[in-house]
C-alpha cells in the first residue's frame, strides 16, 4: 500500500495505459479521479473498482475550462491533490509536407499544452498539500524520430523538456516531476496506427506486431499493466530523490542500431539466418 492516503488525477484514464495505472494506484491505496473525452468509457472503468475509490470527470485536456473542472473535482473528491499523471495523448501519421496545420496544432494541444494546463492548475494544490509527484507519459518518440510522426514526436520531445523545467522550478516546494518514455505498448492507439501500416503490406495486426518486434531485445510489445509498476515507483516515496528524469521503458528499442536491425531483418527474410 505504497500510495495509501494519496489522491491522484490521471488523464486518459478510460483506456489502455491510463486504466492500467489507475488499477495499480487503487491497489496501492490511492483514490483516483480519471478523465477522458468518452463519458461512457470512464463510467464503465470506474464501476470496475471498489466503490469510493475512483471518480470520473469527462473533458478535454486541451481546454482550459475542462482542466479547471478536472482539478477542482479531484480536490473535492479527496480533499487535496498529491499525484498527477498526464497520460492523455493522440497521434497523427503524416510527414511534414502532408500534415495540415490544423492536425499539427491538434496533436500539440493535447500532448503538450494539455499537460502544461494540468500542471499549471495542479501545482498550487500540491504546494498547499506540502508537495506532490507529477508523472508525464512521454514516449521513446520524444527521444528518437519515428518516421512519419513529426507532430507526435515533437510534442513528446517538448513534454520531456517541460517535465525537466517543472522539476527545476518547483523542486523547492517538494514537487517532483518525471517523465516516462514508453516504447511499443499495445494499446488502442498503437493498434490503430500500426494496424494501418500492417495493412499496407497485407499483414494482419498480430503478425505485423510480431514481425516488427523481432529486432528488439525483448522481442515483443509491452502490456499496459507493465506501466503500472514504474508509475507507482515514481508516485511513491521510493523515488523521493528522483526528479527531472526521463525513464525509457521500451523493451530495449532505444539501444538498437537502425542500420544493424535493417540488415538482420533482410538476412532473416532471405532465409540466411533464422
Amino acid at each position: 500500500m505504497k500510495l495509501q492516503g494519496k489522491i491522484a488525477l490521471i488523464t486518459g484514464g478510460g483506456t489502455g495505459i491510463g486504466t492500467a495505472i489507475t488499477k495499480r494506484f487503487v491497489d496501492e491505496g490511492a483514490k483516483v479521479c480519471i478523465t477522458g473525452r468518452r463519458k461512457e468509457m470512464l463510467g464503465k472503468v470506474a464501476k470496475s473498482f471498489p466503490q469510493g475509490s475512483v471518480t470520473t470527470c469527462p473533458g478535454d485536456v486541451s481546454k482550459d475550462e475542462d482542466v479547471a473542472r478536472m482539478v477542482a473535482q479531484t480536490v473535492d473528491f479527496g480533499g487535496k491533490l498529491d499525484l498527477l499523471v498526464n497520460n492523455a495523448a493522440i497521434s497523427s501519421q503524416a510527414p511534414v509536407t502532408d500534415l495540415s496545420r490544423e492536425e499539427w496544432q491538434k496533436v500539440l494541444d493535447v500532448n503538450l499544452t494539455g499537460p502544461f494546463l494540468l500542471m499549471k492548475a495542479s501545482i498550487p494544490h500540491m504546494i498547499k498539500a506540502g508537495g506532490g509527484s507529477i508523472i508525464n507519459i512521454a514516449s521513446v518518440g520524444g527521444l528518437r524520430c519515428l518516421s512519419g510522426f513529426p507532430a507526435y514526436c515533437s510534442s513528446k520531445a517538448g513534454l520531456i523538456m517541460l517535465t525537466q523545467q517543472v522539476a527545476l522550478d518547483y523542486g523547492a516546494h517538494n514537487i517532483r516531476c518525471n517523465a516516462i518514455c514508453p516504447g511499443g505498448i499495445k494499446t488502442e492507439m498503437t493498434e490503430k496506427e500500426f494496424g494501418k501500416l500492417g495493412k499496407m503490406i497485407g499483414m494482419e495486426p498480430d503478425n505485423f506486431f510480431a514481425m516488427i518486434s523481432q529486432d528488439l531485445p525483448l522481442k515483443r510489445f509491452g502490456k499496459p499493466e507493465e506501466m503500472g509498476g514504474i508509475c507507482t515507483f515514481l508516485a511513491s516515496d521510493d523515488s523521493s530523490f528522483m526528479t527531472g528524469a526521463a525513464l525509457v521503458i521500451d523493451a530495449g528499442t532505444a539501444i538498437v542500431d537502425v542500420l544493424g536491425a535493417s540488415m538482420m531483418g533482410s538476412l532473416r527474410r532471405g532465409g540466411i539466418i533464422p
